[in-house]
């Protein structure tokens, strides 16, 4: 069994591992380690080392009460690391909301637009990549950065979500994109509350996604409930860097029940974790519970004996 196929990027027969490289001075997981422009080459360089099929580049921060960047400045962030590492042949998406940051992108080398607002932010997004004939990535999103967890109130988030979703899509479909470009990602972090269990629900419900036919991302890396649930019995959180090996755990369930890719911050251990899940979900067609082993036995067994 193998994961869903997205064209113009790798097909490795597994579920995807994209890298994060952030050119930002204030993201929640790295604190800035890769905004100097030098080293978030090297950074992205570092990252297919370890396995990566996608490094996701992107320049201003999502975290919550995070305030945006101008245009001017995330086009100097992220262009010239887009250019260099497309340069050497590496496959790169752009995390961006903006349409004129994703068209420079593409132009500079990208292949693959993440836009976190689902075109919500930026009503000119899915004429620009629609243009561009690039996948994309729509999430589920319901506001800014510095709002949005005041909007993480939901009924049934697994239904709210898929079908909040499928309207983007729709959206998005009408203004020229080609459904076969189309990638879901349920947004994990963003208006969901880790109180509330709206990211568990969405992990323990994948399927809801997957079952729609688009290729799905999942984007739990680092995010605030696995911080949560790793916190100390007084409550103290567990830091953002320190959830690595949590990540490594959501990635390997994500992939087992058939995300298209995960978007992670370290690369290895994740990549061995699609590897499990791939062998995982290549078994399932072969499994034959033990009563109908033991019948088709029974039934090799008499045939011989009928002799």
């Amino acid at each position: 069994m193998t994961s869903a196929v997205v064209p113009g990027l790798p097909e490795p027969g597994r579920c995807l591992v994209m890298g994060v490289v952030n050119v930002t001075p204030d993201s929640f997981s790295d604190g800035g380690a890769w905004f100097d422009q030098e080293k978030a080459i090297r950074h992205g360089l570092d990252l297919v080392a370890e396995g990566a099929d996608i490094v996701d580049v992107g320049g201003e921060s999502t975290r919550p009460g995070a305030q945006r960047v101008s245009l001017e400045e995330e086009l100097r962030r992220v262009v010239p690391v887009i250019e260099a590492l497309s340069a050497e042949d590496v496959p790169v998406s752009v995390d961006t909301m903006r349409a004129e940051v994703a068209e420079a992108a593409v132009a500079a080398g990208a292949r693959l637009v993440n836009d976190v607002s689902g075109g919500l932010a930026d009503p000119d997004m899915p004429r620009v990549v629609a243009a561009a004939r690039v996948p994309y990535v729509v999430m589920h999103w319901r506001g800014h950065s510095h709002d949005m967890q005041t909007r993480a109130v939901y009924a049934d988030v697994v239904r709210e979500v898929r079908e909040e979703l499928l309207h983007r899509v729709s959206a998005v479909l009408d203004e020229g994109v080609d459904p076969s470009l189309i990638v879901l990602d349920p947004g994990l972090g963003f208006a969901k509350s880790p109180k509330a269990g709206h990211n568990w629900a969405l992990l323990a419900h994948l399927d809801a996604l997957t079952s729609t036919g688009y290729p799905v991302l999942v984007g739990a890396s680092r995010k605030s409930f696995l911080t949560s649930l790793l916190a100390e019995p007084d409550g103290t959180r567990r830091p953002f860097a320190e959830c690595d090996d949590a990540t490594v755990a959501t990635t390997a369930l994500a992939a087992a029940e058939g995300a298209w890719c995960v978007r992670v911050h370290r690369v290895r251990a994740n990549v061995d974790a699609v590897r499990v899940a791939a062998a995982f979900r290549a078994a399932r067609p072969a499994h034959r519970p033990a009563d109908e082993n033991a019948a088709a036995d029974g039934r090799a067994d008499a045939g011989s004996d009928g002799r």
